[in-house]
């Protein structure tokens, strides 16, 4: 097979269909039985919350593609009418699974835990008093019942939104009778009520449940016929169009506002929903019969997820851990003294972000340090970092903050960093338009002896201690001169007019970094062909760009050993006879989002390790800024190493992807999780380059 034909259509895997395959591993762990029960409910309102996630961003895109006649064909082979149709198909059975796992299985299990969820045909006579009482003094003061007529047209529905179409009949005062109006649940309130203990120690009953019991109170001398949930999804890409553009800032401002009310692609509605109603909203939001999902259930099952915090039952949770903090970094104390005497390799969530806000917070009040530079992504709304920075610029330091102000969804938190940084003095930029900035960078520029010394911090993951709890990501701090160097020449980028840098050790999206994994992966096929050792790891997030993929392809063809771990999408089929045989895929899927991007290549026996902020995708190699760093001290590189072969030794939660594009459980027996192996390896392990 030549180069050509490692284009043919049947050797990709379509990228939404694989996405969906993901998320049913995610509502796999709902199922599994040795995960904690409220973390099993965790995992099922992660998987709602991803496929509408999906809806927003991927369907949304294929339907614009349709509405413009667009020809376009996925490199699969899969015309969009084709792809969305195989969408609908696979999402139809995932979203009945969903509320079949909700009702015949968590549900129960929840009651015999004690976590009792009340509808109207099993609440107590006290409980259904308290609640009557709670519609009338919490609910029903906020309620706008919007009666449909010719002069009150169908309202605006927010994406996302919770609503009821309800069914009246008789004469209202005014002699009308439209027989059908909208009451949308206020966003004020929480969705989910927890009940006095006297009336049932951790009993719980939805909003919309209590919307539906007492709604008659809301249409007065009217009868009621029916009360039915709908939830609308709306399409939430942010579209800021480069010509048009003098301020970006506003620009995503005015998105955001139209984004609440995008064009529909999805309507949620409850089973019973008469056709109709069903017909009548279909109409009001431009949809079609294959854009509707009845379900047995709330139409927002991401709701459920306020159970677990409410919910003080520890042993129904994952056990609690406390975060390793390296001895030399609790001995040293001096964050700049210990990367002098060589390299941090920090692993969260085992291993404490504190050290990296530390290190921001100590140069902010070090008289020592001139500037601070640092790319932000995804950051919270109320940042201890983002407070140190401001510090820093307030107190006369010169700070530099590449805000992302188009990170999706995080969008409106980014623009009041950005807000409070400027007013602090902080010299805030958002990047080079067109081109998302998604490295992880912080560089330190400090006054010393021998004169001015760059300290940096470099991670696969964001500067988010939420989650840094929750994600495993590296983070490199390092006074390493070459790195500073190459930093200090991206920020000039990010915040000038530069031509490209020549990098010395750093990889660099979108000039070097595409370039460069091409050329490393031919060169360990090169090895193969040549008997010398050849082997390529690789844990991503996702893999799709397709020239890497053919590359890997090539490798295999060639004899080189590849293993590949993808949390999530991934268009490469492994296994394919005379193409990727030697090619294996897995996904692991577990207690921790599995973030972390590293590239391993044997390379003749003189490994090089790098990480990366980048995962394999079109959009990551072309269109995004990012980094991708190495791991060269020898201890830190055999820890990047190991833990890579912990994640290939998984069988609890590794899933082994087949060429025909479907997963299978490694093993529902297995003896090694990787995850639960790391948390209790790293008080033992070594934790930096000794000097």
């Amino acid at each position: 097979m030549n180069d050509a034909d490692l284009q043919a259509a049947q050797l990709y895997i379509n990228r939404e269909l694989s996405f969906l395959e993901f998320n049913q591993r995610v509502l796999e762990q709902a199922k599994d039985l040795r995960i904690p029960l409220l973390e099993r409910v965790k995992f099922l309102c992660i998987s709602c919350a991803n496929l509408d996630e999906f809806f927003e961003i991927r369907v949304a895109g294929l339907k614009e593609l349709l509405e413009v006649g667009a020809l376009q064909v996925a490199m699969d082979g899969l015309a969009v009418p084709e792809i969305l149709r195989a969408i609908r198909n696979r999402a139809v059975r995932l979203v009945d699974e969903q509320y079949q796992l909700l009702n015949d299985s968590l549900m129960p299990e929840l009651a015999k835990n004690g976590v009792v969820f009340v509808t109207p045909d099993t609440w107590t006579e006290a409980q259904s008093a308290w609640l009557a009482d709670y519609f009338s003094r919490e609910v029903e003061p906020v309620l706008s019942p919007l009666a449909l007529d010719p002069a009150r047209p169908f309202p605006k529905i927010l994406n996302k939104s919770l609503n009821f179409a309800v069914v009246v009949e008789g004469e209202d005062g005014f002699g009308r009778n439209s027989g059908l109006a909208v009451v949308q649940a206020p966003r004020s309130l929480p969705r989910l009520i927890r009940l006095p203990d006297e009336l049932g120690s951790r009993h719980f009953v939805f909003l919309g449940t209590i919307v539906e019991a007492f709604v008659s109170r809301l249409f007065g001398g009217m009868r009621m016929r029916g009360c039915y949930q709908f939830r609308v999804t709306r399409n939430s890409d942010l579209f800021v169009e480069q010509e048009e553009v003098d301020d970006l800032l506003r620009a995503v401002e005015g998105e955001l506002a139209a984004r609440r009310y995008g064009d529909a692609v999805r309507l949620e509605t409850a089973h019973d929903c008469p056709d109709e109603i069903l017909r009548f909203l279909l109409e009001q939001f431009g949809l079609t019969g294959d854009d509707v999902y009845k379900v047995s259930g709330p139409v927002n099952l991401n709701r459920l997820m306020a159970v677990y915090d409410l919910v003080d039952r520890t042993e129904l949770k994952y056990a609690a851990f406390t975060p390793n903090v390296p001895e030399r970094l609790k001995i040293a104390g001096d964050i700049f003294a210990t990367l002098r005497g060589g390299d941090v390799l920090l692993h969260q969530p085992f291993q404490s972000f504190g050290p990296v806000m530390d290190f921001i917070k100590q140069a902010a009040n070090d008289p020592q340090v001139l500037a601070i530079k640092q790319t932000l992504y995804r950051a919270g709304s109320d940042s201890a970092i983002v407070g140190a920075l401001a510090d820093a610029a307030a107190g006369g330091k010169d700070v530099t903050v590449i805000i992302e102000l188009r990170a999706r969804f995080d969008e409106e938190a980014n623009i009041e960093l950005a807000n409070k940084l400027q007013e602090a003095g902080a010299h805030v930029m958002y990047g080079v338009f067109g081109y998302k900035t998604h490295a992880k960078l912080v560089m330190v520029v400090r006054r010393e002896e021998k004169g001015l010394r760059r300290y940096c911090h470099l991670g696969t993951g964001n500067y988010h201690p939420k989650t840094a709890r929750l994600y495993t990501d590296y983070g490199l701090m390092t006074a390493d001169e070459a790195i500073g160097e190459d930093i200090h020449e991206i920020f000039l980028q990010l915040t000038g007019l530069t031509r490209v840098p020549r990098l010395r050790k750093l990889l660099h999206a979108p000039f070097s970094l595409l370039k460069a994994l091409i050329a490393k992966i031919d060169r360990e096929a090169e090895h193969a062909a040549a008997g010398k050792p050849a082997r390529i790891i690789a844990k991503l997030n996702a893999l799709t760009e397709p020239t890497v993929i053919q590359a890997l392809y090539r490798a295999s063809r060639a004899g080189v050993v590849i293993d590949l771990i993808v949390r999530g999408v991934c268009c490469l089929r492994p296994g394919v006879a005379g193409v990727s045989e030697r090619i294996k895929v897995r996904s692991i899927v577990g207690r921790f989002l599995e973030h972390s991007r590293v590239y391993s290549f044997e390379n003749a026996g003189k490994r090089e390790i790098y990480c990366a902020s980048a995962d394999w995708m079109d959009r990551n190699l072309l269109h995004r800024t990012e980094v991708a760093f190495p791991i060269e001290a020898p201890e830190l590189q055999k820890r990047v190493a190991d833990d890579l072969d912990l994640y290939l030794a998984d069988d609890c939660q590794s899933w082994s992807l087949s060429a025909d594009g479907h997963y299978t459980r490694t093993s529902t027996e297995g003896h090694v999780n990787a995850q639960s192996r790391l948390l209790s390896m790293f008080d033992d392990r070594v934790a930096l380059t000794e000097t």
